[in-house]
């Protein structure tokens, strides 16, 4: 199996031509727009996202596996691992040329500005097999707004909210506390909790706003194939305090009261995405990891609890779940694409009272501690 990887910023893509609508121009941008926000996160996230496919790629036998990195980068790639250099200007290309000839092609990347959609779509187009949703899937998952649209009409709770047009001014009456975000970004991108009127300020790029969800923030994972999705165990996300949260990681916690709720609610969500069973299947597939974030309000019931967005690709669980697991997620990921079952795998299980927490570091890293109970 020829398996090969690819991570928008460390691949070419942060000196590439999709850099000004991800990070803004020379990744800096002054002020509080959602530019600055992404400017800081994507790059850190994206390399851990990257380091940690590597280091789980390689337990697993029998592959050959090849990376994309960008000339201008020093990333650590473990001995077996072939890398292939890559200008900014050219990376598109050069992944197309390297998929054609891999058996699978994981491509993480922001769905900000098609980005993701793009680098897939080429892959798809000259043969190659990438671990990643349908085209469908992804476009409606890049849009908050569209993605909110579909979640309601499967009848998944979502928050209450409306499209803000850039430059539009909040709405007379609209319920506060509320929170405002980027209609089409990644991360943390431009969200800010408005607490009253005079903390809004209008965007000059299309911004949803939806009333603010109190409660537990939660992330859970999926590995998609043909024959089904398997659940992950749920990740408590950590955000920085105030009312501009930036993400900080996640705590698997050792079977929590809201568990059986979170792995339910993704499991809908995921369910609403894909759309009925009697519509053409491959256009809105889940292929690959899918990400669903939540907020689990206090209710036991679940009636308080709410599904924030869906996110098409890797996410930044995977750097802390693959270091829990006995063998490789990757691997697992890349069996239920293929169609083979994985649910009892003895590879798959997660080690007994372990948790992760991330941090970006003041050097731009990405640790993870581990947690006894």
């Amino acid at each position: 199996m020829r398996i090969l990887l690819y991570e928008w910023s460390c691949s070419g893509g942060l000196r590439g031509p999709s850099a000004a609508a991800v990070v803004g121009e020379d990744g800096i941008l002054p002020g509080d727009g959602p530019f600055q926000v992404a400017a800081a996160t994507v790059p850190v996230e994206g390399r851990a996202m990257l380091e940690a496919l590597l280091a789980d790629g390689v337990r697993r036998q029998g592959w050959k596996l090849a990376v994309l990195v960008d000339r201008s980068l020093s990333i650590d790639v473990p001995a077996g691992v072939q890398q292939i250099d890559v200008d900014g200007a050219t990376e598109i290309e050069a992944l197309v040329r390297a998929a054609s000839s891999a058996d699978w092609t994981v491509i993480v990347a922001p769905e900000t500005a098609g980005v993701l959609g793009a680098r897939v779509a080429a892959v798809r187009e000259v043969g190659g097999r990438v671990a990643a949703p349908s085209a469908g899937f992804i476009a409606t998952a890049a849009d908050k707004q569209a993605t909110v649209l579909a979640l309601a009409a499967a009848g998944v709770p979502v928050p209450a909210g409306r499209v803000l047009q850039a430059f539009e001014v909040l709405p007379e009456g609209f319920y506060l506390p509320a929170v405002s975000k980027a209609r089409g970004g990644v991360g943390c991108d431009g969200v800010t909790i408005l607490r009253g009127a005079r903390d809004f300020k209008p965007d000059d790029h299309d911004r949803r706003l939806e009333a603010f969800v109190p409660g537990v923030p939660v992330g859970v994972s999926l590995l998609c194939g043909p024959e089904g999705h398997l659940l992950l165990p749920p990740v408590q996300q950590e955000f920085t305090p105030g009312d501009r949260p930036r993400y900080l990681g996640g705590v698997v916690r050792p079977h929590p009261s809201w568990s059986h709720r979170a792995v339910a609610l993704a499991q809908r969500a995921v369910a609403a995405l894909e759309g009925p069973s009697s519509s053409a299947p491959a256009a809105h597939r889940a292929l690959g990891w899918v990400g669903v974030d939540m907020i689990l309000g206090s209710a036991d019931d679940g009636g308080a609890d709410r599904v924030l967005e869906v996110n098409p690709r890797l996410t930044t669980s995977f750097v802390g779940l693959s270091r829990l697991t006995r063998e490789s997620l990757l691997g697992a990921m890349l069996d239920c694409c293929d169609g083979r079952s994985v649910c009892q795998s003895p590879g798959l299980m997660f080690s007994a009272g372990a948790a992760f927490a991330g941090r970006g570091s003041q050097r731009g890293g990405w640790s993870f501690r581990a947690d006894g109970w």
